[in-house]
């Protein structure tokens, strides 16, 4: 089954590119797309901002998952967003759905965020991992991360 992650805010030519490759794929294929609404409670004026902050903070990795390019010997898995550059709570905290945690209970929200980051940086390494490996040793590990 041919995988895509994409946000057409953050980056339209990698949805594009895997539109086409979903298209083109002998078999099902699945995208998974970013988009920001108005429930999840922030200024829809910034929703380009906010769905690029949620590529940008490692909530929505961008990547695609081509198995036909595991018969051409190319890693099938490609990681299509760069390193995390902003906190995941700085992109939450833009978001009321995730804010209003702060207002209800500060210092459990605070470790909710801590705990979110950890993790956002554990599933970034295991697609960093993921996409470094070669076609012929290629087998997503899926119990790799632990929580």
């Amino acid at each position: 089954m041919y995988v895509a992650q994409i946000c057409l805010n953050a980056n339209p030519q990698q949805a594009l590119q895997a539109l086409r490759e979903a298209e083109a794929y002998d078999g099902p294929s699945l995208i998974l797309s970013y988009s920001p609404c108005i429930a999840h409670g922030f200024d829809m004026t910034k929703a380009r901002k906010q769905a690029k902050n949620a590529v940008y903070s490692g909530h929505w990795p961008l990547y695609r998952y081509n198995p036909s390019l595991k018969d051409h010997g190319v890693n099938p898995f490609t990681l299509d967003s760069l390193r995390p550059t902003i906190t995941k709570a700085e992109f939450m905290k833009a978001e009321n759905r995730f804010s209003h945690l702060y207002k209800i209970n500060p210092e459990h929200a605070e470790a909710m965020f801590t705990q979110a980051q950890t993790i956002a940086l554990k599933k970034w390494s295991v697609f960093e991992e993921m996409a470094q490996n070669n076609a012929e040793s290629f087998i997503p590990e899926l119990n790799t991360i632990q929580l």
